[in-house]
């Protein structure tokens, strides 16, 4: 079965991200527009238009009433699926760099880049207390002096966020307090992306230092490591098998110094437990910059530097195939 093409962006993609049940894709691009797509036959369900610069970071709450997006015009925003509708503007003093939901939806955190003479911060805001939103007041507002965040997600329960830095350090923030809960340093540089399994009981992390690797949520104990020859952007865990796909190549910049030919733009999948190697799927034309696995398993999708996104279904042969350790 042929990959499903989305051509929906004009820029490389930064983020893509199906919602719980996995029926839609989000995407979005160093462009402004952010894009909602079946993910069963690849048809664009809309657009939601507002932003105005790049677009860094998109997520969906767990009933799919609410999306938000961060973006580089300094805003962070929030939309009604269904029609499209901005609900709220949530102005910032630079870039949102990540963006997401807590489980339970009613809770939204963004973290800002450190730029133009501006601190990276975290901002939690209640949608619940509408006055939050008006004022633009968040009920809690987290400096990290250090390190600029630059990939953050909700941990378990929505007690806390799991933060990676441009230092390749980890941190644990309480979603109550504020404080650092635990700090790790495994990588040595950049973490790129930051992804849950689906029971929230792990995450896999991406770097610049040409890992991924697997922590524990709660202890933010390091497991495994999968190691590649180039930059991890993204790593994304199966719901239904021990098994991780990560997504990479060259940084940007050096893409036009090397032949087409030579552009090794696969997604590799590696086995959990083994830290092996077992597949590769070609495709991009361009570094993979966001991976994603759909919630039955069934399928992942990818967005590259080339401005697609391609949604691979597994043939047969996947599902049979048992690791020989």
């Amino acid at each position: 079965q042929k990959p499903i093409l989305l051509q929906g962006h004009e820029r490389s993609i930064t983020q893509i991200k199906y919602n719980r049940e996995g029926d839609l894709l989000f995407t979005v691009a160093k462009d402004p527009i952010v894009n909602v797509w079946y993910s069963v036959n690849g048809e664009r369900l809309g657009t939601y238009t507002g932003h105005t610069g790049a677009v860094w970071c998109v997520d969906a709450d767990w009933d799919t009433k609410h999306v938000l997006t961060g973006s580089a015009d300094n805003s962070c925003r929030l939309w009604d699926c269904e029609t499209g509708k901005q609900l709220a503007l949530l102005k910032t003093n630079s870039a949102v760099r990540t963006c997401g939901f807590d489980f339970g939806g009613n809770i939204i955190m963004f973290s800002t880049d450190k730029q133009m003479g501006y601190q990276c911060f975290v901002s939690f805001f209640d949608l619940r207390d509408p006055s939050q939103i008006d004022s633009n007041e968040p009920y809690m507002k987290i400096p990290c002096n250090d390190s600029k965040i630059t990939s953050a997600v909700w941990g378990p329960l929505g007690e806390c966020i799991i933060a990676g830095h441009e230092s390749g350090e980890l941190n644990q923030y309480s979603a109550k307090s504020g404080e650092v809960l635990v700090n790790v340093k495994e990588h040595s540089r950049q973490i790129n992306d930051i992804q849950l399994s689906r029971d929230m009981t792990m995450f896999v992390t991406a770097s610049k230092d040409n890992t991924a690797k697997l922590f524990d949520s709660t202890t933010l104990e390091h497991q495994k490591t999968f190691r590649t020859e180039r930059p991890v952007n993204s790593a994304a865990l199966s719901p239904n098998y021990d098994h991780v796909v990560l997504g990479g190549g060259q940084e940007a910049m050096d893409v036009t110094t090397t032949s087409t030919r030579i552009g090794k733009f696969e997604a590799r999948f590696f086995h959990l437990a083994f830290e092996e190697e077992f597949g590769r799927v070609k495709g991009h034309f361009g570094p993979i910059n966001s991976v994603a696995f759909h919630p039955d398993g069934k399928s992942y999708s990818s967005g590259g530097e080339d401005g697609y996104v391609r949604i691979h279904y597994f043939d047969p042969q996947y599902f049979e195939f048992e690791f020989e350790a």
